[in-house]
């Protein structure tokens, strides 16, 4: 024993190193035989997995990737299946479904993959057996994120809820599996990180952000989280129970130009287009075009279209083209019977997304925080003067012709939700010399007129009025306003020959969906934003 002490320490003189004790060499000897086990596990691995990709694929023939589909085969003997139907096919045999691959996971001989189909996705199981090869499971397990799959697999009842799917009760074991298309092995972005909860007032929480640039220059992406799958749909949603609703009351909707001789709105915040040898416009709204229709005894009209403003506003609300909403009505004595109508679509379509969209508004509120929206029926309706008196009682300073700034506008929506408990209101009687040349003025007072705003959460979503409709009175206001009467000679014309006295308004689209829900930036509510640091994608 002596000796080998004396040995060892003659072999680490020799080597010049220091004495190794008697702890020290055990566990050197501990670390040797570990480092050999590690590479003797390794090998086996390596071994196996030779032996397996060598091996004859049972499975061959069941998986890979599909050739390009080019509408060669119908395929028809394929039936598929939508995500949250398969719960219905519990136990009757095999089944196709279509997705993207939200994740895979390969481990040993087993593989689990998550397939999303739109909002929807549902747990998968690969497993080593007569059917599945390892080959298949490795194959599997290398699918790119964000590819599409075709599987056939059988639904099976799971004892356990998965928590990581919308399709809790339910699993598929795949029998087949193929790429239709393979998505890039590195995104851009990651569809879980984008998906995340935004909590900024949980410390704990994952701090992992996508920004919004980010999001915006790789939308087709960013679209397809469960959030903004729901928020779209929600929007279509809207222009459905406004068409609906505006037809079930004898409403027809008509198509009008976006490209003009004039200014709709006059002002400077249009954009000008080359007209071959000429210059046009790109209509700001739908108003003279909805007047003129009016004009031809279509009595109540309305229209979904593009709107462009060349407003150089970079704000959390502004856009340069967004979705209008506009309506116009003839009216018999008095322009209320136009405001209650519009008044009473929006209690009607906000009753409309409560009903039918509770689904879309639980997903939104999964990762953005959603307030319930509250309205009264009828609508809340104050005055101006009324708005600027609650403005002065809480300690602003502003005229009574002075149009409502964004902070005076948010501030007065916070007083009339703490006062009425509403979240919607209408304020009605604004002053004339801040509205467009075509509104009517009030009878009774000269300062004002009989035009309207219709605000959400505090926000402007409606800008609305009674239109002139008598010729020599429009071109007086119209050159009161500065407009080259010559440009608008047809709108003008349209009115010489008999027209009712009529009101309308025009609706922000992506802002009434980004109110209603209480989000914090339009160009969530907007599919491709527009603005004026953003003309792409």
């Amino acid at each position: 024993m002596v000796e080998e002490k004396e040995n060892v320490a003659s072999a680490n003189a020799a080597s010049g190193q220091e004495p190794v004790s008697k702890k020290g060499a055990k566990k050197q000897a501990k670390a040797a035989k570990k480092a050999e086990q590690k590479a003797e596990n390794a090998a086996a691995i390596a071994a196996d997995e030779a032996a397996g990709d060598n091996a004859a694929d049972h499975a061959a023939g069941r998986y890979g990737l599909s050739e390009m589909i080019q509408s060669k085969d119908k395929r028809s003997e394929r039936e598929f299946v939508l995500v949250p139907e398969l719960s219905q096919h519990v136990g009757k045999g095999l089944v196709w479904v279509r997705g993207r691959v939200h994740t895979s996971r390969a481990k040993g001989k087993q593989c689990f993959l998550i397939l999303r189909q739109q909002s929807s996705s549902v747990q998968c199981i690969l497993a080593v057996g007569d059917v599945i090869s390892k080959q298949m499971v490795k194959f599997a397990g290398n699918i790119p994120k964000e590819s599409i799959i075709d599987i056939q697999a059988k639904p099976v009842a799971v004892a356990n809820k998965i928590e990581s799917c919308t399709e809790q009760l339910v699993e598929l074991s795949v029998e087949q599996i193929f790429v239709i298309s393979q998505a890039k092995a590195q995104l851009p972005l990651q569809i879980e990180d984008a998906s995340r909860p935004e909590n900024p007032d949980d410390a704990e929480g994952l701090n992992i952000r996508v920004n919004q640039d980010t999001r915006l220059d790789n939308r087709v992406l960013d679209l397809r989280t469960p959030a903004n799958q729901a928020i779209f749909r929600l929007e279509a949603g809207v222009c459905r129970l406004f068409r609906d609703i505006l037809t079930d009351q004898g409403f027809t909707e008509i198509h009008t130009p976006k490209i003009i001789s004039a200014a709709s709105e006059g002002g400077a915040n249009v954009f000008t287009v080359s007209y071959f040898k000429d210059s046009a416009y790109l209509a700001q709204s739908p108003q003279l075009y909805k007047q003129m229709a009016i004009a031809a005894d279509f009595d109540k009209v309305f229209t979904v279209g593009a709107v462009f403003r060349a407003e150089d506003s970079n704000t959390h609300r502004h856009l340069t083209e967004f979705v209008g909403l506009d309506l116009e009505m003839a009216f018999k004595y008095h322009y209320h019977e136009v405001l209650h109508t519009i008044g009473n679509t929006f209690t009607a379509i906000f009753k409309g997304l409560r009903d039918k969209y509770s689904r879309e508004i639980e997903a939104v509120g999964q990762q953005y925080k959603v307030d319930a929206f509250k309205f009264l029926e009828p609508p809340l309706i104050l005055q101006f003067a009324e708005g600027v008196a609650m403005l002065r009682e809480a300690g602003v300073e502003t005229g009574d012709e002075e149009d409502l700034s964004t902070p005076n506008e948010k501030l007065l929506g916070r007083l009339v939700k703490a006062k009425y408990d509403t979240d919607f209101y209408i304020l009605d009687k604004f002053p004339l010399a801040i509205r467009p040349f075509y509104t009517m003025p009030d009878p009774n007072n000269p300062v004002y007129s009989n035009s309207y705003d219709m605000f959400m959460r505090g926000e402007e979503i409606l800008s609305g009025a009674q239109r002139i409709h008598d010729p020599e009175y429009l071109i007086e206001r119209a050159k009161h306003h500065g407009i080259d009467t010559s440009k608008i000679a047809a709108y003008i014309e349209s009115f010489r020959y008999g027209c009712p006295p009529h009101a309308g308004g025009g609706i922000g689209m992506e802002r009434v969906v980004m109110l209603y829900l209480g989000l914090d930036n339009i160009r969530k509510t907007s599919m491709f934003p527009r603005d004026p640091k953003r003309l792409t994608p």
